[in-house]
């Protein structure tokens, strides 16, 4: 058996025909097919406005920016989750407040946030770990009474519901990654939903260095026979009046997207097929336990990962018979870059050591998951 991957992008024919289409029009950067993947995508997930960005921390950053929270004040976020999260809190100038997890899914405690909770935070960031939806029905119940702004990471989701609701938008606004590795793919890329009008046009300009028209609008505007619709028939002018970034996507990674999006549920699909055999061949390896509560109806998990008390042995184990694993992922206060912002995490502390992540994506063939399973309960039975 060959090297199983851990993850693998689901690409082909549709997306390379679209990027062709993209190549034969000579206009790769931002343009219509950016505007059409956002329309796509706001039609989706029935919200008024999704910005394309060019990457998921992008849009983490530009969803806290857009608020203009004095500099010093709080961000709860959960103590176990990738640096992007945490990292935008620091972009802005803020500081992050690190919250324990739930021993059974990871996901933010909402008891420790409200333990967390003091006058100076402003928002929260519930980031739906592994693709395990958050708890967010009571989030936004406190959040609201606390008059929080909530951003929901959705770097690892894509397409899932709680409690009937997709993931994404239930807060203020919910962020999405499309690097390669992820749900569905740009090749890197992110997406920003929200339902405020005037917060979606300052992140608008602000994904483009701050300008209030974007280069396809003043492209347009080159050829409108009706002087009075712009500003002395300068198409060209423009004001800048924020300090922006380049954060925008662009149409070739649109023109894939859009592809990807249409096939969003068989990928989807695809992985809740494996997980459910392993989640039943996990039923015969003992001490081995998945990481979360796998609830398969429609839902979008990102990755298979489950507990080990031999995690490095167990990780050893499968690297020798060609299986790819990974750890997702330590706790943040301990990175050198977190450390001064000591939090009480005792469960984050504990149960990341256990943690293991397996192949999961929707090119996994039946022999080789059927492969894995075996070395697990080759490994339970050897380590019992």
């Amino acid at each position: 058996m060959k090297n199983i991957r851990l993850f693998q992008p689901s690409l082909g024919s549709k997306e390379l025909n679209s990027i062709k289409k993209v190549f034969k029009k000579s206009w790769i950067g931002y343009g219509e097919e950016v505007k059409k993947f956002e329309k796509e995508w706001s039609k989706t997930f029935k919200v008024k406005h999704s910005i394309a960005v060019n990457s998921c921390t992008a849009a983490l950053h530009l969803s806290l920016l857009c608020n203009d929270f004095k500099k010093g004040k709080k961000v709860l976020v959960p103590a176990i989750t990738f640096s992007a999260t945490a990292a935008a809190v620091l972009y802005c100038g803020l500081i992050p407040v690190f919250v324990d997890i739930n021993n059974n899914d990871l996901n933010m405690n909402v008891d420790d946030l409200k333990k967390k909770y003091t006058k100076d935070c402003v928002a929260v960031m519930p980031v739906h770990f592994g693709g395990h939806p958050c708890e967010m029905d009571k989030i936004m119940r406190w959040a609201n009474e606390k008059d929080l702004i909530v951003i929901e990471d959705c770097a690892e989701t894509c397409g899932g519901y709680y409690k009937g609701k997709k993931i994404g938008t239930w807060g203020h606004y919910g962020c999405f990654s499309f690097e390669e590795k992820k749900m569905m793919t740009t090749g890197d890329g992110g997406m920003i939903i929200t339902n405020n009008s005037t917060k979606a046009k300052k992140i608008k300009s602000l994904s483009f260095h701050g300008w209030d028209k974007d280069p396809l609008l003043r492209h347009k505007q080159r050829y409108l026979n009706n002087t009075k619709k712009i500003k002395k028939n300068l198409h060209w002018y423009y004001e800048i009046s924020l300090l922006g970034y380049k954060y925008n996507m662009n149409d070739l990674e649109a023109s894939i997207g859009r592809e990807q999006l249409k096939k969003l549920p068989f990928l989807n699909n695809s992985r809740i097929k494996f997980l459910k055999k392993y989640l039943s061949n996990l039923k015969k390896c003992k001490n081995l336990s998945p990481t979360f509560p796998y609830n398969l109806k429609k839902s979008s998990y990102w990755m298979f990962s489950i507990r080990s008390k031999n995690r490095d042995k167990l990780i050893s184990f499968l690297k020798k018979n060609n299986i790819s694993t990974s750890v997702h992922l330590m706790p943040l206060p301990l990175h050198p870059l977190y450390k001064k912002y000591k939090s009480k995490i005792p469960t984050a502390l504990r149960v990341w050591k256990e943690l293991v992540t397996l192949p999961l994506h929707p090119h996994l063939k039946e022999k080789e998951i059927n492969y894995i399973n075996t070395k697990l309960r080759k490994f339970s039975l050897e380590n019992n």
